[in-house]
């Protein structure tokens, strides 16, 4: 349970880090970025854990973090680019 906690106050982090890292015209405020980076933490905890990096009951790591932040970020442009259309 602690490392679903302490991948969510990551995750809050890494989605402020992954908006200012991904390039573009990024149309989502403040709430969904935090929310992205969020279910990027969530997303780098667990593909981690199915990989074998991370051992249950620990959470990814800040990198780890950003990088599915960035994963999850480019995905939801790439959703939502396609309904505006």
């Amino acid at each position: 349970m602690w490392s679903i906690i302490v991948a969510i106050v990551v995750g809050f982090i890494a989605g402020l880090i992954a908006r200012a890292i991904h390039p573009g015209d990024d149309k989502a405020g403040f709430i969904m970025t935090t929310v992205l980076g969020i279910a990027g933490s969530l997303l780098a905890t667990f593909a981690g854990r199915l990989l074998g990096l991370y051992a249950d009951g620990s959470a990814a790591g800040f990198i780890a973090s950003v990088i599915g932040a960035i994963v999850i970020l480019f995905i939801y442009n790439m959703v939502t680019k396609n309904k505006s259309v």
